[in-house]
């Protein structure tokens, strides 16, 4: 065991775990205000259901060895995970250790699909669903792709989460919004706080350099190349996307600067460990751009339902990321990997990661929608008439993030 790998892993597994919270601001100042702690408790109950989820049953379907398919039972319950390390698994730091970091990804994964039904779905519900995803889509996908299944034995990479994290929550949200938003109304409402989501997108942002840099599991040249790359590729992604709303809109909002950072991020994620400095750039650059054109010109054509656009910046930036990881991935960066596209002419690793992201969605669209019917059997997904009118805040958590009616009366009453 190495203390230096294991203080190293501790703080980047605290970074990531901001990121949930830090999430729950960003998407709670993008709703209307009766409905914003309802929206922050969508991320923050995510940390308590996939808590347990993933102690019992989550992590042992993960990175037990199992089969190409599902991880076996070894670890049910958080059982032979303590303070040694595994050789196969964390040969570097405590399992337990890791097993809390992965935990992380798992949570900010339930926490990005929640943007997508946000103001939408009825609580209890959606807390049902989250446990059920975690065990039946977020658990398989890492278990192929990190836990020794077929994607890996496929030879596509995921450095950090791409595919794993944001394909799985980007395109499980889109489903859910899609099936939820059926007859119900095409509302864009404008954001009641965006200092808010300033705020929670400036956490996410911080948390991000846990969440990539930590994928390295040791501070070595793979973890400083990644973190330089995730840097640059917050606003590379920033700058593609202003670019393009300048073009468009001849405006640059605040909204969209977060939102092409996060793009940028999202479309590096994949990559972070295994591309050059300028590849991050061009990787970010067309993770903005590709978000834009997605969220701005697609969904406004195609009017389908993504409250606060989960699918639009992490699904597509996870697609994107996957795939240009197989165009720029350089062997002189990494010698764990190949090199791609731009180094060899050959399209096999693109294809090859392509494939990866391919199946991830049809598995993630296909099993989310089989989970929400079931739900759906016994309860009702969408909001009610009350509840849309009312606010979910009142009715369902009997709070208010804000006493506006209040005030104005008390100062009336005291003549201010």
């Amino acid at each position: 065991m190495n203390m230096d790998d294991t203080i190293f892993l501790f703080l980047c597994t605290l970074l990531v775990w901001l990121m949930t919270p830090g999430l729950s601001l960003f998407y709670g100042g993008l709703v209307q205000s009766k409905n914003a702690l309802n929206t922050v408790m969508q991320s923050m109950a995510a940390i308590v259901i996939v808590t347990f989820t993933w102690m019992i049953i989550g992590f042992s379907i993960s990175f037990d060895q199992g089969n190409d398919w599902l991880g076996g039972f070894k670890f049910l319950g958080l059982n032979h995970v303590g303070f040694a390390i595994s050789k196969t698994i964390s040969p570097h730091v405590p399992l337990a250790l890791f097993m809390l970091f992965q935990m992380m990804f798992c949570t900010i994964a339930v926490s990005i699909l929640s943007g997508s039904i946000a103001e939408k779905m009825r609580f209890i519900p959606y807390l049902i669903f989250v446990g059920l995803w975690v065990v039946f889509i977020y658990s398989p996908v890492a278990h192929w792709v990190w836990g020794g299944g077929w994607i890996s034995k496929l030879g596509a990479i995921d450095y950090a989460g791409g595919t794993v994290v944001h394909i799985t929550s980007g395109v499980s949200g889109l489903i859910l919004g899609i099936m939820i938003g059926v007859g119900k109304k095409q509302e864009k409402h404008t954001p009641h706080n965006l200092l808010i989501t300033l705020i929670g997108g400036i956490l996410v942002w911080l948390g991000w350099y846990g969440f990539n840099v930590g994928s390295a599991f040791t501070f070595d040249q793979i973890a400083m190349v990644s973190f330089v790359n995730t840097v640059i590729a917050a606003s590379a992604g920033a700058f593609g996307w202003l670019i393009l709303e300048y073009a468009l809109k001849k405006t640059t909002s605040l909204l969209g600067l977060l939102s092409g950072a996060l793009s940028g991020l999202v479309a590096i994620t994949p990559a972070a460990g295994y591309v050059n400095y300028l590849s991050a750039v061009i990787i970010a650059v067309i993770g903005g751009i590709g978000c834009y054109v997605v969220i701005n010109l697609i969904k406004v054509k195609l009017q389908y339902n993504d409250a606060l656009d989960a699918f639009g910046i992490h699904g597509v930036g996870g697609v994107l990321g996957a795939v240009l990881t197989g165009v720029f991935q350089s062997h002189k960066v990494n010698d764990a990997v190949e090199n791609g596209l731009i180094y060899t002419g050959d399209f096999k690793v693109i294809l090859i990661q392509l494939a990866a992201a391919l199946a991830t969605v049809v598995f993630s669209a296909i099993v989310t929608y089989m989970i929400a019917r079931i739900i759906k059997s016994f309860t009702p997904l969408a909001t009610t008439e009350e509840e849309d009118k009312t606010g979910l805040d009142a009715i369902v958590h009997g709070e208010k993030a804000y006493f506006y009616g209040e005030l104005n009366k008390f100062n009336r009453r005291m003549k201010f």
